[in-house]
């Protein structure tokens, strides 16, 4: 075996340094040894030490806030612990902090040597994962916006694609979806990034007060009235408006909107002038503008001039993929924060995660993150540190069933019933399913004939 790198050992006293110099370790290893109350972090990164050996019967009194230290300062850092004989919960609380291993003495030069080379390649094989893991979400990740989702992936194409037309954009898809990001996302590559992007949410605008928001108003308009006002649109101009919710604007207000984009030209409130503005318009609604179309509730001229071209965010429980990617994303910067090291959820919070439809889609989910990293007092998020409504959500009975002790499926039965739950949160859209499940049309097409799934 090639030098694997250097080794630390931390302790009182240099004994087991200096049996190692001694003895085959010495062949694969650099050793070297740090006394407690040295700096120990900045010797770790002087001399790029991969590998470290804690005695935990002599630095019984520092060693749990010790290990935190350097799983922080290096999460690839390799941890032994050795010491007496411990209860195995004991052993694994250890494990549960961050050391890759425990031995018990009085040991055998093979068995630390044996302990040290698996310690080495596991590191070796965590590098690699950790740097492909890295590369992967910088691949998935586009003006903010992250996804593995190959609709999404679709998506952040089209982006690019027309992000340099200086044409209106229409966002649907349901709240917290990241309709803003898009709106953003579109502005940032449009040319005109050093510009103004103006966010305008309609729905939290009164109705009586839309037009002079929207368009301003001159002294006098109205009572109370004693100086001119710019609206978003004079705002804007030369840049990018965002009209959010679109479809709560009021059917006078969206005839004005309309002029604006056919002609470029408004008139403020109280104005005899009309005024040009050369701005981009996109908009966005969670409600179905076609449906108001119908019921009179949305002009279909105004909705043809914003749909010059639609983006169509799908809802986060039709890209599970996705919910691994987020978290990651969302844990990284909760912690960067609030001043925390939380290095991931715990299997029952991934499967509930997996499980839970969204309602309220990525904003819901950041929101559950941000909450949990808050009141988390261990490394990871457990079921108890998540707010009530998920701990008490009981998944629906055609969700994908998890496996226990006491009703074990066969792999035909999770692979079906996976495929399933992949048709349900896709619509039935076999392009997508097989796209997420990696197989051609044809392998989809054979394993629904094998499952008898329509």
């Amino acid at each position: 075996m090639e030098s694997a790198g250097n080794l630390l050992i931390i302790g009182k006293e240099p004994s087991l340094a200096e049996m190692l110099k001694a003895s085959p370790v010495a062949a694969d290893f650099r050793i070297h040894f740090c006394r407690i109350g040295q700096d120990i972090l900045d010797f770790i990164k002087d001399r790029s030490i991969r590998i470290a050996i804690l005695d935990f019967e002599e630095i019984r009194k520092d060693a749990s806030s010790l290990l935190r230290k350097l799983k922080k300062f290096d999460p690839l850092l390799h941890v032994v612990m050795i010491g007496g004989p411990l209860h195995p919960e004991e052993v694994l609380d250890w494990i549960h902090q961050g050391a890759t291993d425990y031995l018990v003495k009085p040991l055998e030069i093979e068995t630390i040597h044996e302990a040290l080379k698996k310690a080495s390649e596991k590191r070796e094989l965590r590098r690699e994962t950790f740097l492909l893991e890295k590369r992967l979400e910088k691949k998935y990740v586009f003006q903010g916006l992250t996804s593995k989702n190959p609709y999404m992936l679709e998506i952040f194409g089209l982006i690019e694609n027309i992000a340099r037309y200086f044409t209106s954009v229409l966002i649907t898809g349901e709240t917290g979806t990241g309709k803003e990001m898009v709106a953003r996302a579109i502005h940032d590559l449009s040319g005109v990034e050093n510009r103004k992007l103006v966010i305008c949410d309609c729905a939290s605008i009164p109705e009586s007060l839309f037009e002079s928001e929207l368009f301003g108003y001159v002294r006098g308009a109205f009572t109370g009235a004693d100086r001119n006002k710019r609206g978003l649109f004079d705002d804007a101009h030369e840049g990018t408006i965002f009209l959010d919710e679109i479809g709560d604007v009021p059917m006078p207000v969206q005839a004005k909107l309309l002029r604006v984009l056919e002609t470029r030209q408004f008139r403020p409130l109280g104005s005899n002038e009309m005024k040009y503005v050369h701005v981009r318009i996109m908009a966005a609604s969670n409600r179905n503008l076609a449906a108001a179309i119908k019921q009179n509730a949305f002009r279909e001229d105004l909705y043809h001039r914003l749909n010059r071209v639609e983006i169509h965010l799908p809802p986060l429980r039709e890209r599970p993929e996705d919910i691994p990617l987020l978290v990651r994303h969302f844990l990284h910067n909760s912690n960067k924060a609030y001043g925390k090291s939380v290095k991931g959820v715990s299997r029952d919070v991934q499967k509930l995660f997996l499980r839970y439809h969204w309602p309220g889609n990525i904003r819901e989910l950041e929101n559950v993150i941000q909450s949990a990293v808050l009141v988390s007092k261990k490394d990871f998020i457990d079921l108890a540190d998540l707010p009530k409504n998920l701990r008490d959500f009981l998944p629906a009975r055609s969700g994908m069933p998890f496996i226990d002790k006491e009703n074990l499926s066969t792999l035909d039965d999770l692979e079906k019933e996976y495929i399933a739950y992949l048709l349900k949160v896709t619509n039935h859209n076999l392009k997508k399913t097989a796209k997420i499940l990696n197989i051609s049309r044809t392998t989809l097409y054979n394993k629904l004939g094998k499952y008898h799934l329509q």
